[in-house]
């Protein structure tokens, strides 16, 4: 595994819509582990792909020690309620905002071997999956941000 360097906003990578991944091969087994060995070293609770600049449907989330999910090609199947809490990115840091996002997500994926699998989550977990989906569109936390917080 290898520690990636973490895109920073101004970036054009960030701004891009990133490409579906049409079969996993061991380049995408290894992005993946090395986007989780990147995002524990920067002490993350999420990486999207287009952060270490590869422009694929990759996420890896992990809001629970030792509890990492792996999503390719990730997609939101069903939301509900509403939650509005800090928020901050590897990839602006130093800066932190309000956002509003759902309270819970269903979020249907991918995994390595595969297997088509979903995973839903609220607070953190939704967060943090919408966070890293918006990755893949090209839009940041900042332009959901309701407050900026200094």
């Amino acid at each position: 595994m290898a520690k990636l360097k973490i895109v920073k906003i101004g970036d054009d990578t960030l701004r891009k819509v990133s490409r579906p991944v049409d079969a996993i091969t061991p380049r995408i087994l290894t992005l993946l582990d090395d986007m989780i060995e990147t995002m524990h070293d920067a002490d993350g609770c999420g990486l999207a792909a287009p952060q270490v600049g590869v422009l694929r449907r990759i996420v890896v989330v992990e809001v629970e020690p030792g509890q990492t999910i792996e999503l390719i090609n990730p997609k939101i199947v069903a939301y509900a309620g509403e939650q509005q809490a800090e928020e901050g990115c590897l990839s602006i840091p130093g800066r932190w905002g309000i956002t509003k996002r759902p309270k819970h997500v269903t979020v249907r994926a991918t995994n390595r071997k595969g297997e088509v699998f979903e995973v839903s989550g609220s607070d953190l977990l939704a967060r943090a999956l919408c966070h890293e989906i918006d990755h893949l569109d090209g839009k940041m936390f900042i332009d959901c941000m309701i407050e900026e917080l200094k």
